[in-house]
């Protein structure tokens, strides 16, 4: 038995070689057992993921439906639709840029992409460091890690750092009566700058460093690893912003990741070079540990509690972070 599926109280790995899900299936085959399988093409090819594809529009970008055009453009939601959905391809089907549905999808989202370097328009025409690195984490993994928007981008989120090193939403970061909400600040026509003197937000920094985590060149910089510090030291905590803000946020679980959640960022930790042995990095193993069910799987506080196989996504998530951590 290997050294990872030891520090747990049941092998989860026979749950997840044998799930109905084929993707997760193929890939605790591939990334757990290290198992030769087939092509990853060969996913691309399952009736679920064709099913996505062909509600692709022509533009690369697939539809929000139910837009509500007082908050935002339907051109918007569609970008926040894009990036979900491209979500689901790259992470659950492995889809990459070799794909037109990759291809186009990019080029749309490229499209929003500004002369700063961000991702703008989810929010109007205000600065979201987050979902411009939730984008840019998703692309990189689906091959662009090399194009030169993705160069502008992390250049965008290096000078938008806090002066502690973290990130903020920058409208948080305003108090009395140069506060402004988030309906009121997106009817603004320029972006509000940060107060880099507020300390950093660990929901904005976790999905940030997926982004830096994801990248096989920054990940490497002393820009990733103090964010990183800060990230650990704020698990089980309040965030210091009113979004996402109480403790228990820390320990309800999406896949694709989408907010900063325990599972996303000892995800991003482990590739940053963190160990197993760093004290908050191990007491955050433990609390997984702590809550393996004896069918090998974790029955956890779930968002988008909709989708199908959820827990199966979520328990091979855990797994090849544990993987990482104890094989390396």
């Amino acid at each position: 038995m290997s050294d990872w599926i030891r520090q747990f109280k049941f092998d989860p790995v026979p749950a997840l070689v044998n799930s109905e899900n084929k993707s997760t299936s193929y890939f605790a085959r591939r990334d757990l057992l290290g198992k030769g399988v087939e092509a990853v093409r060969s996913l691309w090819e399952l009736p679920e993921a064709l099913k996505i594809v062909d509600r692709q529009q022509d533009e690369g970008a697939w539809k929000y439906h139910s837009a509500k055009l007082d908050i935002r453009s339907q051109q918007n939601y569609n970008q926040l639709e894009t990036y979900r959905i491209l979500g689901v391809l790259v992470e659950e089907y492995g889809f990459t840029l070799e794909h037109t549905a990759i291809q186009k999808a990019a080029d749309f989202l490229f499209s929003f992409q500004t002369a700063e370097g961000d991702f703008r328009g989810i929010f109007g025409n205000q600065y979201t460091p987050y979902y411009s690195a939730a984008i840019m984490e998703l692309l990189i993994k689906a091959g662009y890690e090399n194009d030169p928007h993705i160069e502008r981008g992390f250049y965008w989120l290096l000078n938008m750092r806090q002066d502690d090193g973290g990130w903020t939403i920058p409208i948080r970061t305003y108090s009395g009566k140069d506060s402004l909400t988030l309906m009121e600040a997106m009817k603004k026509e320029e972006p509000i700058k940060p107060n880099r003197s507020k300390p950093f937000s660990h929901l904005v920094t976790g999905v940030v460093l997926r982004a830096f985590a994801a990248h096989p060149e920054y990940r490497k910089t002393s820009e990733a690893t103090l964010a990183g510090e800060l990230l650990k030291s704020r698990f089980f905590k309040s965030d210091k912003y009113p979004d996402r803000k109480t403790a228990d946020f820390w320990t309800k679980f999406s896949y694709p990741f989408w907010f900063t959640d325990l599972l996303s960022s000892l995800d991003s930790l482990s590739q940053l070079g963190f160990t197993s042995q760093d004290p908050d990095v191990k007491r955050a193993l433990q609390w997984f540990v702590n809550r393996q069910q004896e069918n090998g799987l974790w029955k956890l506080a779930l968002l988008k509690t909709g989708k199908k196989d959820l827990s199966h996504w979520i328990g091979l998530t855990v797994c090849r972070i544990f993987k990482r951590y104890y094989e390396n």
